[in-house]
């Protein structure tokens, strides 16, 4: 009988250590959900767009100090401008003219050592390293995405093109509606919430509202799946990638990747770092790939993916390669732009570089995007 319930107890304290073990593993889990589900309350949201490393799975891009920008002298805002800084929950302002910093702020909390949260912007940096490995010769736009990226054989991307995602003319259906809990970018979410795989995700769609190549709709999975082509075309991870193409040989400081559960980056937004350095990228988008005396972007690919090539609606901003340019864009005008106020404005004609990151729960609300481009435009004027 002894020996008997000594086996009992034996097996009963096991039970107990996995579950404790499993109760962990769960409780990390629950967190990241739980995280996501409170991302964007408006008494947390400020503070969780800075400190997105202590809800989500991460790895690090660059982890150095990073280049100085050169500072210029200071120049006002125009009028009005401190009132839509506080209107649009802006958290950082830095304002580039020639090169040099003449406007340099930070609001509600922030500072100038926060790494904020991307969101889209991310995509655009994805386009930057896309030309590089174009230029490099380990894949090109007419390849299709299932070369690179074998899984999606058989599913809603069979058939399109590396340059089809880079446009966002895939065809595949995607639901990108942020405030339905049901949508698919929120079930994308909870997938990596939870620990999931985005490549097992993306390859479970099934369904195209139109065909490769068509008209241009914007669906952020597309960035997803140009991330699986570029690591496939490679054989690296996309962090890899990024800190020695792009990150290091641009001088950006120290920044992170937000990542699913297997370690695959979020490219299509998960990109976190200081705002002085999304000024950077801009400045090297401004300068046509060229930064600190290097030439980090091929020219070409600069100059051809931030023009309007995308099969936009008429009326609405223009598209092309993970780049947004507004509907009545002047020459050398083009934004990286992300949701509740994240943005990369660069104005090659006035040599002006204007980056924003924000906690802007009404970013969709009717006006806001016209009125922020008109804001960039008359920052963009008073650099004189």
């Amino acid at each position: 009988m002894w020996h008997w319930l000594k086996r009992i107890g034996i097996a009963l304290l096991a039970l107990v250590v996995l579950a404790g073990g499993a109760a962990v593993w769960k409780r990390e889990e629950i967190g990241r959900l739980m995280a996501v589900n409170s991302l964007f309350a408006p008494e947390k949201i400020v503070a969780n767009f800075s400190n997105m490393d202590l809800a989500f799975l991460n790895l690090p891009l660059t982890e150095g100090p990073g280049a100085p920008l050169p500072r210029g002298a200071d120049i006002p805002l125009p009028d009005g401008a401190e009132a839509w800084i506080a209107e649009r929950d802006i958290t950082a302002l830095i304002v580039l003219h020639d090169g040099a910093v003449t406007h340099e702020s930070y609001h509600l909390g922030t500072g100038p050592d926060d790494l904020r949260i991307s969101w889209s912007v991310a995509k655009s940096f994805l386009s930057l390293l896309t030309g590089i490995l174009v230029a490099d010769g380990a894949l090109t736009l007419d390849d299709a995405v299932t070369d690179h990226a074998p899984d999606l054989a058989g599913t809603a991307y069979d058939g399109a093109t590396v340059e089809d995602v880079l446009q966002m003319e895939s065809g595949v259906a995607f639901d990108e509606d942020y405030f339905d809990p049901d949508s698919d970018i929120n079930r994308m979410g909870r997938v990596i919430a939870l620990g999931g795989a985005l490549d097992a995700f993306t390859a479970e769609l099934q369904e195209r509202v139109r065909g490769p190549g068509e008209a241009m709709q914007y669906v952020s999975i597309d960035t997803h799946v140009l991330g699986m082509v570029l690591r496939g075309a490679t054989g690296r991870s996309i962090p890899d990638l990024m800190a020695e193409k792009l990150a290091r040989p641009m001088g950006l400081g120290p920044a992170y990747y937000v990542t699913d559960g297997v370690g695959a980056a979020f490219v299509l937004g998960g990109l976190n770092m200081a705002t002085r350095d999304y000024a950077r990228m801009g400045l090297l988008v401004e300068q046509m790939g060229r930064i600190g005396g290097k030439q980090v972007v091929p020219a070409d690919w600069v100059a051809k993916s931030t023009l309007p090539s995308a099969r936009t609606a008429p009326g609405k901003m223009r598209y092309g390669y993970q780049w947004w340019m507004p509907r009545d864009a002047k020459r050398g005008e083009v934004m990286a732009q992300g949701v509740y106020g994240q943005f990369v404005y660069i104005d090659r004609t006035r040599d002006v570089v204007i980056a924003v990151n924000g906690a802007d729960l009404g970013f969709r609300r009717d006006g806001v995007s016209e009125a922020n481009i008109e804001m960039f435009r008359r920052i963009a004027a008073a650099q004189r």
